[in-house]
């Protein structure tokens, strides 16, 4: 994606500018419309996201349809900062010192009256943390309400007796991913056991080895995808850069403070952090008026655009084996439901948990999000444009993308029609229907004549049968392995001994070690 040419880009910094200036002081939360927790990009608290959004306002099914399977594809729920990061607080806590130091040694002495009171002797939250990343309380709860939701949506479909056959729950080896698995477990077979005053009962949660889990973790070992980040890191800070000088520029006058543009964009983190985790809106957060943050938000949704939605092909193309599993997890239980296979012999829900590099990609494939006729373009694989900058609307918003436990859910339905004993592979079956759910709620899919409730032979053909020429070894340029003609060691033939014992379909139980990782 080409960068802005000149003209236009001085036409961009002048728009900046002049709204920058113009816009009113931000309110805090809950006054009037505006809540700065709403536009804190991948950031999000899923209750948030979500809103007012409500099953009772959902478009009706179909009378005589029924749920017959379910793929759930989820991020995992609100997590604390990453080791990373808690460094770059800890760094801006010294900064902030120094800038404070720096103020009281100027020649103005009023100058400290418009500084906030809380940057005086400001510490991180996190501070002396050797460890982060991990999953939070609020995030537990967001996957087990979630999944008592879907308990309740879809009654009949989880009144089976549980076995991990039947209800497979699968997440990456990254903690906060596993753990955001056992929270919506506990949810989804509350009531269901003899464990504690709950009666919860133990489930399987099964995940294979990041190097090879290309169904969850496809971006892991995708050598092209890694090339091209690594290549398209340096414009995206370019592109992004306008807007963090002329907020710097704004903070510099307004709280006299010799602020630079790393202080801006640590202090940006620093307000999605305590808005997030925290609920705090009045600190970092309180620095920003409304346009600043609209335009710090659009510079995230952009890089969240660019390095992982649909700046580029490679992006969304990567995740195809994920398209695949979940198309064959619907053809199988169609098949079940051909060949009249008894209830509790055959999988009706897929749940997996994974990370927003997870559900943006699965997202593109599904053509969602789209402006326009941008759903030809992706077809044709022609480059898009970037999402429109504020205060122009836009589609793409990490906030609706991929909050903190957003989630896609395929919605397998029989519905009265022609039947055929042929394979789902053969004639076009009209008795089956996919509904696609983001964040629980219906979206129309362009694919599909921009409908929700779609037939799922057209789904296939318009939707999945594009994606389906590109080969995700042949993509990421991924060397089949060579065997090796030196004999196993004693040791690897145990190991692998206990590996096929206790693996199924390939995939592993999850590991009580943590996996150490920045994603």
């Amino acid at each position: 994606m080409a960068a802005p040419r000149a003209p236009l880009l001085q036409l961009l910094l002048l728009v900046v500018a002049v709204l920058v200036a113009a816009a009113p002081v931000r309110r805090a939360a809950g006054a009037g419309e505006f809540d700065v927790r709403r536009h804190l990009s991948t950031v999000t608290r899923y209750d948030v996201a979500r809103g007012s959004s409500s099953v009772n306002s959902m478009p009706p099914i179909p009378d005589g349809c029924h749920v017959i399977h379910l793929n759930l594809v989820a991020r995992h729920g609100t997590r604390a900062p990453t080791k990373k990061r808690i460094k770059e607080l800890d760094r801006l806590a010294i900064r902030l010192e120094a800038l404070m130091n720096e103020a009281k040694q100027g020649l103005k002495s009023d100058s400290l009256k418009k500084v906030p009171s809380w940057i005086k002797g400001w510490e991180s939250r996190w501070k002396g943390r050797t460890k982060g990343g991990e999953l939070t309380s609020e995030g537990e709860e967001e996957l087990y309400n979630l999944a008592t939701r879907v308990k309740e949506r879809f009654q009949d479909l989880f009144d089976d007796e549980y076995h991990p056959d039947v209800y497979s729950i699968r997440a990456t080896q990254v903690s906060r991913a596993s753990a955001s698995a056992v929270a919506f477990g506990l949810g989804l077979l509350s009531g269901k056991g003899k464990l504690g005053p709950g009666k919860n009962r133990a489930f399987s949660v099964l995940s294979e080895s990041r190097a090879s889990d290309i169904c969850l973790r496809f971006f892991d070992s995708c050598e092209t995808y890694k090339a091209y980040r690594k290549r398209k890191e340096p414009d995206v800070q370019k592109q992004k850069e306008p807007i963090l000088e002329h907020v710097t520029a704004a903070l510099v006058n307004r709280y006299h403070l010799n602020f630079t543009t790393q202080d801006v964009s640590s202090l940006w983190f620093l307000c999605k952090q305590e808005a997030s985790l925290l609920n705090i809106t009045n600190q970092a957060c309180g620095l920003f008026n409304e346009a600043e943050v609209y335009f710090l938000e659009w510079t995230d949704d952009l890089e969240g655009f660019v390095l992982k939605g649909y700046g580029e092909s490679i992006n969304y193309r990567m995740g195809v084996p994920l398209l695949k599993d979940v198309v064959q997890s619907m053809e199988e239980a169609i098949i079940a439901k051909e060949e009249h296979h008894p209830d509790g012999t055959y999988e009706k829900a897929r749940l997996r948990f994974a990370h927003a590099e997870t559900v943006v990609p699965f997202s593109c494939l599904l053509g969602l999000f789209l402006e326009g006729s941008d759903f030809e373009k992706i077809q044709r694989e022609e480059a898009l444009n970037v999402p429109p900058m504020p205060p122009q609307g836009r589609n793409w918003k990490g906030s609706v993308v991929a909050p903190f436990a957003g989630n896609n859910m395929l919605v397998l339905y029989q519905c009265p029609g022609k039947t055929s004993d042929a394979s789902t592979s053969g004639g076009q079956n009209n008795s089956y229907f996919v509904q696609v759910l983001h964040n629980e709620v219906p979206v129309s899919m362009p694919g599909c004549s921009n409908k929700d409730f779609c037939l799922f032979e057209e789904f296939k053909e318009k939707i999945v049968k594009p994606h389906l020429k590109h080969d995700y070894n042949m993509i990421c340029k991924i060397n089949p392995p060579v065997a090796s003609e030196e004999p196993a060691s004693f040791t690897t033939k145990v190991s692998s001994f206990f590996a096929g014992l206790f693996s199924q379909k390939g995939y592993r139980a999850v590991s009580a070690e943590s996996v150490k990782t920045e994603l």
